[in-house]
């Protein structure tokens, strides 16, 4: 008998812990559906105004604007055109939610009715046609919801919030700036980090997350391979850089093939080549960029060397004086692996199955894409950091693309657009719920 009674006692709790989340998620989904029309017109002109990295004057001016209405203690500029909100609610941790400001340098054309039709001028003094075709633009809104409803719950949690609108995350330089600038000495040091990233290839309302290591170090190569010209009728007369930086081309993909471990994830890619001006001239230089990507630091360095080895080797082997052997020089661009801590991540994952039940969020694979996010959970001591990934496709295309076998728009498409209703507010959703976890009262937490 006390045996069953005891089974009892403990099914009845788990009801009422079940009840009272599906009741609280509830009321916040309710209040984010009656602020949604402002949250779809600040979208629209984010969508209809993008900057491009460090250019995000009237956009960092715009969420300044809205957190300071809210009542955070606003700084700007920090790193550049960034800012930082802080909100003190009492004792407590401290939780950095951070979003990215930034455009691309991309002609929009999904025929949306709100679609941008910006162009500006870029650091080199180009017209270009400017595009949120990374989804920065769902970001801050997600950011700015999650800020109106925390700021309308403060009876719910304690603690400090740092709101951080960052720069030229596109660059790989806004992170790395904004820590240059003393984000965590001038503000409060987070205890947690935690932010989003909108995806292609998951539906709208639904969320996903990874483990460990979700995104890539990414660094930019440049390798200039100089020659000897001439005319292209005489060939043994000179040292034909073409030539040469084919031989490099073929040999850098031996580095992958041959030199990585196989279960370690590693990419070489050679993105751009540019030599010669006609074709009966053999020039005299030929430049090659690349991209360079990998998670582990021994196999980023290990991919830094083998480049700089087989570049000047290749340039011996073709009888180059030195003063002619290729130049390699890494840009300072450079970002950093993405690793969401394994614990973190689990907990906020149980607090999105919570909030939208489990068919609604999915554990997917680490890409090799990069995220200078990752800046922020590297500083010492670490701190505990997690980007998720936010669904936003319309299901309905989801399906037919899986059907079809054709690929819908990725990120940095000119025809990429997340539908934004759902995918804001599943955003504003699991973001306000995943901060009551962790800024949870005493005795409390996000369930009750």
């Amino acid at each position: 008998m006390l045996r069953f009674l005891f089974f009892r006692c403990l099914l009845a709790t788990a009801i009422v812990l079940l009840w009272s989340s599906f009741t609280s998620a509830s009321s916040i989904q309710s209040a984010i559906t009656r602020d949604y029309g402002y949250l779809k017109d600040f979208y629209i002109d984010l969508h209809q105004h993008p900057e491009l990295s460090f250019q995000e004057n009237r956009t960092s001016e715009k969420i300044a604007i809205e957190l300071g209405s809210l009542g955070f203690e606003v700084t700007q500029p920090v790193g550049s055109t960034g800012l930082v909100g802080v909100l003190k609610n009492g004792q407590g941790p401290t939780l950095m939610l951070r979003t990215d400001l930034d455009a691309l340098p991309v002609k929009e054309q999904t025929g949306l009715s709100y679609a941008s039709t910006q162009q500006v001028v870029d650091e080199l003094g180009k017209t270009v046609n400017v595009m949120h075709a990374c989804g920065h633009d769902i970001h801050m809104t997600v950011f700015i919801g999650t800020a109106r409803r925390l700021v309308s719950l403060k009876d719910r949690w304690q603690g400090t919030l740092v709101l951080v609108g960052q720069p030229a995350e596109e660059r790989g330089a806004g992170a790395r700036m904004m820590l240059e600038d003393g984000l965590f000495e001038r503000f409060p040091r987070p205890d947690y980090n935690l932010a989003l990233h909108v995806s292609p290839e998951l539906a709208a309302g639904t969320v996903g997350f990874t483990k460990g290591y979700a995104a890539a170090n990414v660094d930019s190569v440049d390798i200039v391979v100089h020659g000897i010209g001439g005319h292209g009728a005489y060939p043994h007369k000179t040292k034909d850089p073409v030539v040469l930086a084919a031989k490099i081309i073929l040999s850098l993909q031996t580095l992958v093939s041959r030199e990585v471990p196989p279960l370690d994830p590693a990419v070489v890619t050679v993105g751009s080549v540019h030599g010669g001006t006609k074709h009966n001239i053999i020039g005299d230089r030929v430049d090659l960029q690349l991209t360079v990507r990998s998670y582990s630091d021994q196999v980023r360095q290990q991919l830094l060397e083998g480049i700089k080895r087989i570049a000047l080797a290749e340039g011996h082997a073709y009888g180059l004086p030195d003063s002619l052997l290729p130049t390699v020089s890494i840009k300072n661009e450079a970002t950093p692996s993405l690793y969401n801590d394994p614990d973190f991540t689990l907990r906020m994952a149980a607090v999105f199955e919570r909030t939208l039940g489990k068919n609604r969020v999915k554990e997917v694979s680490p890409t090799m894409g990069g995220e200078d996010f990752a800046r922020y959970g590297q500083v010492e001591p670490k701190i505990p950091s997690l980007m998720f990934k936010l669904g936003g496709v319309d299901r309905s295309l989801l399906n037919k693309a899986k059907e079809s076998g054709e690929p819908l728009p990725s990120l940095h498409s000119p025809l990429f657009a997340p539908l934004p209703e759902p995918t804001i507010k599943t955003g504003v959703l699991v973001m306000t719920s995943a901060a009551l976890e962790l800024l949870a009262k005493t005795g409390t937490s996000s369930a009750e």
